[in-house]
C-alpha cells in the first residue's frame, strides 16, 4: 500500500536527483542500485532501507535527513 510518506520521500528524492542534474541511472550507478529500484522509490511504490537511503543520499551528495521531508 502506497502511503503519503512514501509519495512525499519518492518526490524529495527525485527533486534532489533533479537539482544535481542526474538520471535516475547515473543515480543508481552512483548508489549502487538498480535504476528500476531508484523508479519505484520516486513513484512511492518501494519502501527503501536505511542502507538504501544512506547510499542515496552519498549519491546525492546530501545529509539522508535531507531526503526525509517530514
Amino acid at each position: 500500500m502506497i502511503t503519503k510518506k512514501d509519495l512525499q520521500l519518492g518526490r524529495s528524492i527525485r527533486q534532489l536527483r533533479n537539482k544535481a542534474e542526474l538520471t535516475q541511472a547515473q543515480l543508481a550507478e552512483k548508489a549502487g542500485i538498480s535504476t528500476t529500484f531508484i523508479g519505484y522509490i520516486e513513484i512511492g511504490q518501494r519502501k527503501p532501507s536505511l542502507r538504501v537511503l544512506n547510499k542515496i543520499a552519498a549519491a546525492l551528495k546530501v545529509k539522508t535527513k535531507d531526503l526525509i521531508p517530514y
